[in-house]
């Protein structure tokens, strides 16, 4: 009895390891982002809540997914991953998905068709990624920022305004701010990715020309920033505010190209993620105190 409640329990933390917790609630929080953003006020409660779990589902079902794909390189790499380990089977990680998928897309079908739309492109985009396009180096860091991008503008349909201008600025800053971490955790990873077989650009054109992008893409994110200034979208607020991560992005991204180790590396990335995340604050606050 108590070993069937044991092998029970270690399904479920199994099954809430597959989930990505972090990863999958951060997607949601992004959707939530992308609402206020877009509207410049606080939506409300339902559509705050069908935005979260829609983007913490669609999210869910692609990690989840990505498990399953790399069962073989789990079993070298991670064999403690619930898949190798023999916690979860593949017929059970196959429902997982599923469930999630179905949560996912009720929950964006109930805001409204075009969040649905948009919701299966991102599906498609997560299993086509997982599928092939993992080991296509660059392509599928584009599919990934692509995603990542897309989270803020699903925000905006959900509150009938997906082309605001502020909206689209955030979306392409997360867009090349993702691409050039992508890009850049693939330089720290080159011995992986050559037993992958991918095409990374670490792996082609070597890891100074790698770091290079990223750090010309991080400069973007930084430019990009100006905009609503420029077009004085936002006030002066935004722009005392925007300066703390621009600053910590800039100066990590520095330190990333003089990284000599694949540690070094990974902690100025680490930083670059810790500046991003003061990015859609500094929004939100300029949106609804300013």
């Amino acid at each position: 009895m108590s070993n069937t409640k044991v092998t029970f329990n270690r399904k479920i933390k199994g099954a809430i390891q597959l989930f990505r917790p972090e990863l999958s609630f951060a997607a949601g929080i992004c959707v939530m982002a992308g609402e206020i953003i877009a509207l410049g006020s606080l939506p409300s409660i339902q559509n705050l809540f069908y935005g979260f779990i829609c983007g913490f589902f669609i999210s869910s079902s692609a990690l989840i997914l990505n498990d399953y794909f790399d069962l073989e390189v789990d079993r070298i790499n991670a064999p403690n991953r619930p898949l190798p380990a023999g916690i979860i089977s593949t017929a059970e990680v196959i429902v997982l998905t599923i469930v999630a998928t179905v949560i996912g897309f009720v929950a964006s079908a109930i805001i409204s068709i075009y969040a649905l739309i948009v919701s299966i492109i991102l599906w498609i985009i997560g299993v086509l990624y997982n599928w092939k396009l993992k080991e296509t180096g660059l392509l599928g860091n584009f599919m990934v920022s692509f995603s990542v991008a897309i989270t803020f503008i699903l925000g905006g349909f959900i509150v009938g305004d997906p082309w605001n201008e502020i909206v689209l600025t955030f979306s392409i800053m997360a867009f090349f701010l993702d691409l050039g971490e992508e890009i850049a955790a693939d330089a720290m990873d080159i011995e992986g990715d050559k037993k992958r077989n991918s095409k990374s650009i670490a792996i082609i054109m070597g890891r100074k020309v790698a770091l290079s992008t990223s750090s010309i893409l991080f400069s973007l994110v930084i430019l990009i920033s100006f905009m609503p200034i420029c077009f004085g979208w936002l006030g002066i607020s935004y722009l005392f505010m925007i300066l703390i991560p621009d600053t910590i992005i800039i100066l990590s991204a520095l330190k990333l190209l003089r990284s000599r180790t694949s540690e070094e590396g990974h902690l100025c990335i680490k930083q670059i993620y810790r500046g991003a995340l003061f990015l859609p604050l500094v929004f939100i606050i300029s949106q609804l105190l300013f």
